[in-house]
């Protein structure tokens, strides 16, 4: 048992295909296959098992993967002594974020950097709440949102939070719930939707409005740019669910608390641990809490 082969298993374990380690090992599958094999040949138990013709891990798989990500952190941590001696604070951090996430921090970050910081590389992904640990192999920082009483982050990714954020009904200002301060989920209920697309996670705040409302929600769009619906949303088009922090600031769009229900979403910055050590991304995870702060002071203060 090496540091290769564990590299691999964890790899497999994040990517789910011997193909994808390939990839992103720049070797062969059949390279990737001799090192699952010359691991397994050490351990007692099945780490990997064939469903269908995808290969994944056994929970002693899963387990040892687990264990790989203390070996890859200790390995970082020595790597990191270098680090400090030689100063890395003009690399490279590549990061991606949800889109809503990106339209707010990536001018704030590139802002705060500023010349002489690290360089950083932007790219969106927006993907379902379970797949963003996963992007961690391919960024430095990916900034992921989950909604309050979802499961924890796995423990293979260092959490740093930035937001927690409360979700509210977003409506035009011509509309007569705006001169309400707080609207209920009856109010709301019989009003056209803008949603997101099944699977993202601020769909599940409209099944709780539904559910207390007693009667199902009619969705009439489906959009999961905020930005978008939010231009809907001020053309009459509907109404929607919005972050109160990073939704879009438009002069027709007012956003109302739903009484009694508490929807919020935590924002946060998720990073493998042996990268956290990097000072590179040390530096741009300040950045962004101090970006997440200005948000909340800016909020309070419209």
């Amino acid at each position: 048992m090496d540091a290769r082969q564990l590299l691999v298993l964890r790899e497999l374990q994040d990517r789910g295909s011997v193909t994808a380690v390939a990839e992103a090992l720049f070797i062969t599958p059949s390279a990737v296959s001799q090192q699952l094999a010359a691991l397994q040949r050490g351990v007692p138990v099945a780490l990997t098992q064939r469903r269908g013709r995808i290969l994944v891990l056994t929970e002693a798989g899963q387990a040892l993967a687990a264990a790989a990500t203390d070996v890859a952190t200790a390995l970082a941590r020595a790597e990191a002594a270098v680090d400090v001696f030689l100063d890395d604070g003009h690399g490279t951090v590549r990061i991606a974020a949800y889109s809503s996430a990106g339209i707010i921090f990536f001018p704030a970050l590139l802002r705060a950097v500023g010349a002489g910081g690290p360089v950083i590389e932007c790219t969106e992904h927006d993907v379902p709440q379970a797949d963003f640990p996963a992007l961690c192999a391919d960024y430095g920082i990916v900034l992921a949102h989950r909604l309050d009483h979802s499961p924890p982050w796995p423990t293979t990714v260092t959490v740093t939070p930035l937001l927690h954020e409360p979700l509210d009904v977003a409506v035009p200002a011509d509309h007569p719930l705006a001169g309400q301060e707080t609207v209920t989920a009856e109010q709301v209920s019989d009003q056209p939707w803008i949603a997101v697309h099944e699977g993202f996670p601020l769909l599940a705040p409209l099944e709780a409005i539904a559910a207390a409302a007693g009667r199902p929600l009619t969705i009439v769009h489906r959009i999961n740019d905020l930005t978008v619906a939010a231009s809907l949303v001020t053309a009459g088009a509907g109404i929607a669910l919005m972050p109160r922090y990073t939704a879009p600031v438009l002069p027709d769009l007012v956003l109302r608390p739903l009484a009694g229900m508490q929807l919020a979403r935590h924002v946060d910055a998720l990073v493998r641990p042996e990268s956290a050590l990097r000072t590179t991304v040390s530096s741009v995870l300040g950045a962004l809490i101090r970006s997440a702060e200005h948000l909340v002071t800016e909020s309070a203060a419209r």
